[in-house]
């Protein structure tokens, strides 16, 4: 049976994936930012396990873990959590800068990091859900943009790295995807929020469970997803 580690399984697309994982009986290691959150996670996810980090304060991710028991060995290890704050270059505070990239980018480095030992173990495989804006960046998406670039650029050496270890590892990137994330995103921007218009969860899970489930004489490097006509 698969051990999954996780993140951003509370909502949107890795609710979806966690929630898929969960039915079909595999084992689920999901991080949390605090013991909150761990909890409510426990509760949605009977038998999962929780780890306690947050991906804002990646310098203290190894110390958090020291204080916890680590899974074995992580057959996958999937990068969903993210977080979006639009604004243009004249306006965008170092604060702003440092929040997008630590829990976008520093964040799942460190965590690869960490937890690489279990993955060469398993020979297991890393998924980066990136976004379209880590393909191309747009006004007011300056800091969410470079995070997600630099996000792709991790995937791709890390790929090239881990190689010999058997580890594979897969890039997804969806378009806009109907979530809480794209409702904050249309507040910023202004605009009428219609879930209707955009990618469901449910597609984007499909899509990454591809990525996962692929057999290992493949694998999958760069995925794009978009909205359907």
């Amino acid at each position: 049976m698969a051990t999954h580690l996780i993140t951003g399984a509370g909502s949107g697309i890795g609710a979806a994936v966690t929630r898929r994982l969960h039915e079909r009986g595999d084992e689920l290691v999901l991080l949390a930012r605090d013991a909150g959150r761990a909890k409510e996670l426990a509760q949605a996810y009977p038998g999962a396990r929780t780890l306690v980090g947050d991906l804002a304060a990646p310098d203290r991710l190894s110390w958090a873990f020291s204080h916890q028991t680590m899974p074995e060995r992580v057959d996958s290890l999937l990068h969903i959590a993210g977080i979006v704050d639009l604004g243009p270059v004249g306006e965008l505070t170092p604060r702003a800068w440092h929040a997008q990239l630590d829990v976008n980018l520093v964040g799942p480095a460190e965590l690869t990091r960490l937890v690489l030992p279990q993955l060469r173990v398993a020979q297991g495989t890393v998924i980066f859900v990136n976004s379209g804006a880590g393909l191309n960046a747009h006004a007011d998406w300056s800091a969410y943009a470079a995070s997600k670039h630099g996000l792709k650029a991790l995937a791709d050496s890390l790929r090239q790295e881990e190689r010999p270890n058997g580890i594979r590892v897969s890039s997804v990137y969806p378009g806009r995807t109907a979530s809480p994330m794209q409702a904050k995103v249309h507040q910023q921007e202004g605009k009428e929020y219609d879930p209707a218009r955009w990618i469901g969860t449910e597609s984007v899970a499909t899509t990454i469970l591809t990525a996962l489930d692929l057999p290992r004489d493949a694998e999958i490097n760069d995925l794009t997803v978009r909205p359907g006509l």
